[in-house]
């Protein structure tokens, strides 16, 4: 078996995903079992997502020029923009544009009815592609891509609701990394500094990084994490909790991040009525609670050595058969658990030792046996390898154990 921890070995040799010149650095094209990775990582964004009251949305990952000269992005972040596109004859302010991010076509959105403050706050969330216009000599494997999948979500609020749902944001992306297994190490509160860098009034900036600091400390005591304050590390247009984590080769990363946002809301002139009868100015706040699905699967790979958390496996339980006369017992076993969902595969070719190795190889989750005597007995001999557990159990209570582990994202099976 291949230890290496580098997440294009374990990508390339379990069949994740693959790359070819032909369609581009930095495209990764996602193998079956990687797109079965990613949809369980999607499914769990949208969770979480809908649990805090996030509806869904959807637009497109193109945009005219305008409408990112207006929000600011190609002023600020045109180097890793991909090039505008004139279709034909068409005029210079109707180039289209790969968008950089989702947040325009959000404030958009919001901007598409009237507004009262008693429906604030709103939530959109959208699992959208992104692009990045990253150098060739800066993209590897899935942890540096030029098209982003990221589990976004904007929030429209009053300024009294901002802290409120900084915080929200915050525990939904500790609990999905709670889920995911991958230890945070930190909190960091990103604030500006005293240089002149940053767009809204200070009176803002020290009102928000007030309202994230007090929210931050109540959360991050209960759920023993650290809160670091950093100075200069704030977006342009406010500050932000970053969830920092570390690779398996200790490199620093952000896997996370909650943003307050007063750029986008004065930029796109976004209101609500209020309760005095004037228009008011809503807080943005960005919201990633899942992340980046490329990001988060090189993490995993690494984090697990490529042996997936049951729910996340790709081949849940693996079936083998000792002989022939075990097959239809095998194949009843294998349609008892696909009936619940639970992926599962029949190996019937080779030596019984030769597809115990490739099982273990493939990083199936689950190995179980069926020889003469579990056959007889409507059992089977279950090896768990991450769990380092070898125990025989009845066929009904295996299906039962493998769908509560399943269904409570439950990194192993619970045997006793």
């Amino acid at each position: 078996m291949n230890d290496n921890l580098d997440h294009r070995d374990l990508g390339r040799e379990l069949g994740v995903f693959a790359t070819d010149p032909l369609a581009g650095s930095g495209l990764p094209l996602w193998l079956p079992d990687g797109a079965l990775i990613r949809a369980e990582l999607q499914r769990l964004a949208k969770d979480l997502a809908h649990r805090d009251g996030c509806v869904d949305v959807y637009s497109p990952v193109l945009g005219k020029r305008g409408l990112f000269e207006r929000s600011g992005h190609l002023a600020k972040f045109s180097d890793d923009m991909f090039p505008s596109m004139r279709l034909g004859d068409e005029e210079a302010d109707d180039e289209l544009v790969l968008r950089p991010a989702n947040c325009p076509h959000h404030a958009l959105i919001y901007a598409a009815a009237s507004r009262s403050y008693r429906e604030l706050p709103m939530r959109f969330n959208e699992l959208g592609a992104m692009f990045r216009a990253e150098r060739s000599g800066v993209v590897s494997g899935l942890s540096r891509v030029r098209q982003i999948h990221l589990d976004d979500t904007h929030v429209f609020c009053r300024p009294d609701q901002a802290g409120e749902e900084a915080a929200r944001g915050l525990r939904a992306a500790i609990e999905a990394q709670r889920i995911l297994g991958l230890p945070v190490d930190y909190v960091r509160l990103s604030v500006r500094d005293d240089s002149d860098a940053w767009l809204g009034s200070r009176e803002q900036w020290s009102e928000a990084e007030a309202a994230l600091r007090d929210a931050g400390r109540a959360l991050l005591y209960d759920a023993g994490l650290q809160l670091v304050e950093v100075p200069g590390e704030a977006a342009f247009y406010g500050p932000k909790f970053d969830l920092q984590v570390r690779d398996g080769r200790g490199h620093e990363e952000t896997i996370a991040t909650v943003q307050l946002d007063f750029n986008l809301p004065e930029r796109f002139d976004l209101t609500y009525h209020a309760a005095d009868g004037a228009r008011h100015r809503p807080v943005m706040i960005h919201r990633g609670t899942v992340g980046s699905m490329e990001r988060v699967v090189a993490a995993l790979l690494e984090r697990y050595r490529g042996r997936l958390p049951l729910w996340l496996a790709p081949v849940q339980v693996a079936v083998l058969p000792v002989s022939e006369a075990q097959d239809s017992a095998a194949r009843a076993l294998v349609e008892a658990l696909r009936s619940r969902g639970i992926r599962a595969e029949l190996r019937c070719d080779d030596s019984l030792g030769a597809r115990v190795a490739e099982a273990r190889r493939r990083r199936d989750h689950l190995i179980a046996v069926i020889g003469e005597r579990e056959a007889a007995a409507g059992a089977v001999q279950m090896t768990d390898v991450a769990g380092e557990r070898r125990v025989t159990v009845p066929v009904e209570s295996l299906v039962e154990r493998v769908v509560e582990a399943r269904d409570g994202r439950l990194p192993f099976v619970r045997w006793s």
